[in-house]
């Protein structure tokens, strides 16, 4: 679902910084040679979550669900110069374009790759986080929040993509519709957790916005 009319997204683009260059050489590998290449973060949210970052002043940052590593070069431009990004992703074959574009984007070294379980990876990732951005199985959102939550402090923020689900959230929930009912949950649950503050952003797919009390 398209929230806005392509006429009005193309001028928030417009009038929203430009994308850097490494980012729309990115995208266009991406719809070249990667499947479902909507997945891709993209030039608005990309510049939302470079601000974001570069207003957080994060130090240490983790995000789960990579893809082909375009929101991690956004969020790492919010890094200092010995601030590190830990990213991790399931899907192995996604490894070589990630690492070809964090060290074009020069970046590079601050960005550690993970590949794998990211329920499993997180504990082993003896670090604080300042900045999270969960944006990977659906499914798997409460239980990734949970274990991100032993990894933060008070002031730590967590971003979460796509709550809104292309819309489905407020369509009448389909019977065998697992996902959007676990989403349906999780927004909920967001807002009503006491250890946090949130606000559900209606940018692209949706991004909540939650502050660690």
């Amino acid at each position: 679902m398209h929230f806005l009319s392509p006429l009005l997204e193309n001028y928030i683009a417009n009038n929203s910084q430009n994308e850097p260059e490494v980012l729309r050489d990115l995208t266009k590998e991406t719809h070249l040679k990667v499947l479902q290449p909507r997945m891709i973060t993209g030039h608005f949210q990309g510049r939302v979550l470079s601000l974001l970052s570069k207003i957080i002043q994060p130090k240490t940052i983790l995000e789960i669900g990579t893809y082909t590593g375009y929101s991690a070069i956004c969020l790492a431009e919010g890094l200092p110069s010995d601030g590190v990004l830990h990213t991790i992703d399931v899907n192995e074959e996604l490894y070589r374009i990630q690492r070809t574009y964090f060290d074009k984007s020069g970046f590079g070294p601050q960005i550690i790759q993970h590949t794998g379980d990211a329920l499993k990876i997180i504990p082993e990732i003896n670090v604080v986080f300042d900045l999270v951005f969960i944006d990977a199985e659906k499914a798997s959102y409460d239980a990734y929040f949970e274990a991100v939550m032993k990894k933060t402090k008070s002031g730590s923020v967590i971003l979460s993509d796509n709550v809104l689900w292309s819309g489905k959230v407020v369509e009448p929930l389909q019977p065998k519709d697992k996902v959007t009912e676990l989403l349906l949950a999780y927004n909920q649950k967001l807002k009503n957790d006491p250890r946090v503050e949130t606000v559900l952003l209606p940018i692209r797919d949706g991004i909540t916005l939650t502050r660690v009390l």
